[in-house]
């Protein structure tokens, strides 16, 4: 026998923890089905090995939007974030390195030792990069006009495009720069030390599989900056007990409001009567039934793989399945005996408190992603590795540490028909020995790893072809066209049915907007078709 709710939350990832706050807190009854045995998605913690602990997947906060936070009231419940005390330390080819973060004056000393040109251009590269997060900022919790709603669609277009409208044409053009430039054709307008533009480079390819040098990367760069930290903009920060310190915060404030969460309890197919989305059948067999059909995965996922191609209209399964998916991600997490020794700088310090990245210039960035795009994976990968043992004890026994190590252009589908499942042990030691050649050592004080491939975090997360953003974040698949244009403001094309994951605007990373300008339409259409109702 089914059980109706007001609101059938598919997957119980921040997004949708968020987005059932909002419906709870309006009366709704609500229902999370979550196909694993833990709540939380990607941002979950795990023991990985006896005594260690780390953030699985998602591992560090920015993006996670203060509304959300207030709204929630996460600090009340024990949500704290230790700010980095600088941002990011990359080792050098030459054998130096640089340092970014810590303040304006003291990244501008660490620049002049690369460029003094590059060093008094930083202020006003600053400014310029923060006029425009100012803007996505102030979009992130709108909800994209959408296209096919006639004269709405236009005023919300309107109101929406003031913002960038009031800028002076000099901030026009920055947008513009941005939104379409590469990665490398917009530094180098800015820089001429490779080490400077490698410096903020590396956030043009995180959960990109591309290059530097495609076009639109620029963007994915501007999409990591967006965030703050303890009020901090643009910084980032370790949330204590990891990132599934956040969702075990989250479900324990739905949870108190009536929500229900169920896990293990895949869903089989979303059920479709008469034109409209009604419920899910779960591997189970169990059918529960709901007002709101609610998926917090990614479109390819629900459309492709949930739903039966005939409850959808075929121009828009077409566009889905020519939807861009697959971020080039291999995660790993290791167990260490000891912290890795530098050769560039020897000793502990604040670096190890850092971002560490392994990736010294754009060109490296590129011969990565080409090697990828050939062989499926490069013998020199893109590392980023963050310690947190290092300001959180609670990870790792005494004496010891745990890394996380997200390394970039790793290809979703390897060539000539290999699996991933035969190549990912070569391609962690690979990993591995990149570290290895910049702090010697550090693969004997690997105690233990835990590997995700992109077949991994396909298996494990249900990110298909391993994509953290549930889909690229290109010109195209972006703002009122993601997933598809009509289809912007999270509403699917079959009434009833609703997306509120990182597939829609403002795209992946964990910000909780998706969830929260989800609610708010649900809300909104329900209330339009209760007044209906009661018309009639």
């Amino acid at each position: 026998m089914s059980k109706s709710y007001d609101a059938v939350i598919i997957g119980g990832g921040h997004n949708g923890l968020t987005c059932a706050f909002y419906l709870a807190r309006a009366g709704y009854k609500v229902r999370i089905v979550e196909r694993r045995d833990v709540v939380g998605g990607a941002a979950v913690t795990e023991e990985f090995h006896p005594g260690f602990r780390n953030s699985t997947a998602s591992y560090t906060v920015s993006l996670l939007n203060p509304k959300v936070i207030r709204d929630m009231k996460l600090a009340d419940h024990g949500y704290r974030v230790i700010e980095r005390p600088i941002s990011n330390f990359l080792p050098q080819e030459d054998g130096g390195y640089l340092k970014l973060g810590g303040g304006l004056e003291r990244t501008q000393l660490e620049f002049a030792r690369f460029s003094t040109k590059d060093a008094a251009a930083l202020p006003d590269y600053y400014d310029a990069l923060e006029v425009v997060a100012d803007v996505l900022r102030d979009l992130v919790l709108k909800s994209p006009p959408n296209v096919g709603d006639g004269m709405g669609m236009i005023v919300e277009a309107i109101r929406q495009g003031r913002r960038i409208a009031a800028l002076n044409i000099e901030q026009q053009r920055d947008v513009m720069d941005l939104f379409t430039k590469s990665a490398r054709s917009f530094l180098d307008s800015w820089f001429e030390s490779e080490a400077v533009k490698a410096a903020f480079g590396f956030d043009a390819v995180v959960g990109n599989f591309a290059s530097p040098d495609t076009p639109g990367s620029a963007y994915v760069l501007l999409h990591h900056v967006f965030g703050e930290v303890n009020g901090k903009k643009g910084a980032w920060g370790h949330s204590v007990g990891g990132m599934g310190t956040i969702t075990q915060i989250m479900a324990k404030v739905v949870t108190a409001m009536g929500v229900e969460i169920s896990l293990e309890a895949p869903v089989a197919s979303v059920l479709v009567d008469g034109g409209r989305a009604v419920g899910v059948k779960l591997d189970s067999g169990e059918e529960v039934m709901g007002g709101a059909i609610i998926a917090n995965v990614g479109p390819k996922l629900l459309y492709e793989r949930m739903m039966d191609p005939t409850d959808l209209p075929a121009d828009f399964l077409k566009r889905i399945r020519a939807f861009k998916a697959g971020s080039g991600t291999f995660r790993m997490n290791v167990a260490l005996s000891a912290l890795p020794d530098f050769t560039c700088l020897p000793g502990v310090g604040e670096h190890h408190q850092s971002g560490i990245i392994i990736a010294p210039t754009l060109d490296y960035m590129d011969r990565t992603y080409l090697d990828a795009k050939r062989d499926g994976w490069s013998k020199q990968p893109i590392v980023e590795m963050l310690i947190p043992s290092t300001i959180d004890d609670s990870l790792a026994p005494e004496g010891c540490h745990v890394a996380s190590l997200f390394c970039q252009q790793f290809a979703p589908e390897l060539p000539d028909g290999r699996s991933w499942d035969d190549e990912r042990e070569a391609a962690a030691d690979a990993i591995i020995a990149t570290v290895e050649a910049q702090a010697p050592g550090f693969a004997k004080s690997v105690i233990a790893r835990q590997i995700h491939s992109p077949l991994d975090l396909e298996r494990k997360f249900g990110l298909i072809g391993g994509d953290i953003m549930h889909g690229n974040l290109t010109l195209d698949q972006m703002w009122a066209a993601r997933p598809v244009l009509g289809h912007g403001a999270y509403r699917g094309p079959v009434k009833g049915l609703y997306m509120c994951g990182a597939g829609t605007h403002p795209g992946g990373g964990v910000t909780g907007a998706p969830g929260h300008n989800a609610a708010r339409e649900i809300l909104k259409d329900h209330a339009i078709w209760g007044r209906m109702r009661g018309r009639g």
